[in-house]
């Protein structure tokens, strides 16, 4: 069959496909992005996969987990003091730990971005008192920040998540605009702004593209520091309340009996570490292939 064409067409691969080779490429990130989309599976459907009901007291106090011979199959992963199944309360809590921490995330990296954008975009008086503003807050740590508007809100495990929330805000907004502000002095976009383009093209066209990986990174930070905040808070005893399920509070509630029951304290704590790290894993994938598309 005669074409009109002698040249074999290539394929220009789109910037997510390109995007997706890099990541895909990475195996300690296509690794933590299959834990964390198991992750993501238990903590929507928790309510039907518990073995047990988190908040049931059984008789059976203290049982360790199956791999030890005093162990049962039937607690997987043990009981309390209580008596309350381990795995049921560890599947339950992620959604008050986990899910919780991608809510707040999301909204305070909506709210976040877009104040850092239009604050990026501007100049004058405006931006710098912004940007001195935001760097006296940044330097308050967020755990410390949450505690101070907790003291405000009072306890309870929804003014804990707005104080937390609040706290991630000024990260996003201080990430984002100084990324913002670096593209916007550089010459091509004064170039593109002297060919008649208007702000909304530049931003959409220009700047967004070239400050994915700082918005990917700070996501990533972002809600690592959500689990570690709301479940340091739990332990503290300034969020979730007993008999809640939420990991901090789990934990908070078996530090006592570290020494005659470790699984009890050691458990929680493991599910943390593992989904903090599994998160850091896909971020730093997600940042190396942006990087390696923009490169």
């Amino acid at each position: 069959m005669l074409t009109d064409s002698v040249y074999q067409e290539e394929h220009i691969p789109t910037q997510f496909e390109r995007f997706w080779r890099s990541f895909r490429g990475n195996n300690l990130s296509m690794f933590g992005l299959w834990c964390l989309m198991f992750i993501i599976i238990i903590t929507i459907v928790a309510p039907w996969i518990t073995p047990h009901d988190p908040q049931a007291q059984s008789g059976e106090l203290l049982i360790p987990p199956s791999w030890n011979p005093a162990g049962t199959v039937e607690y997987f992963l043990g009981t309390d003091d209580l008596g309350r199944d381990i795995l049921s309360r560890l599947i339950s809590g992620s959604q008050l730990t986990f899910g919780s921490a991608v809510i707040i995330t999301t909204i305070a990296g909506l709210v976040g971005c877009v104040i850092g954008i239009l604050a990026g975009m501007t100049k004058g008086l405006l931006s710098s008192t912004l940007n001195h503003l935001l760097d006296t807050v940044m330097s308050i740590p967020s755990l410390l920040l949450a505690i101070i508007f907790v003291a405000f809100l009072g306890f309870g495990e929804f003014n804990v998540l707005l104080a937390i929330c609040l706290a991630l805000i000024p990260r996003f907004v201080r990430s984002v605009y100084i990324a913002v502000h670096t593209e916007v002095e550089k010459d091509y976009i004064m170039a593109a702004r002297l060919d008649g383009a208007n702000e909304f093209y530049l931003l959409w066209n220009s700047i967004l593209p070239n400050v994915l990986v700082v918005i990917a990174a700070e996501i990533t930070s972002a809600l690592s520091i959500a689990i570690l905040d709301i479940t340091a808070l739990g332990f503290l005893g300034l969020g979730a309340q007993a008999p809640s399920t939420e990991w901090g509070a789990v934990l908070g509630d078996s530090v006592e009996l570290i020494y005659l029951a470790p699984w009890t304290v050691t458990l929680p704590g493991l599910a943390i570490m593992f989904t903090v790290i599994v998160i850091n894993l896909v971020g730093e994938g997600v940042r190396r292939a942006l990087n390696a598309g923009i490169e």
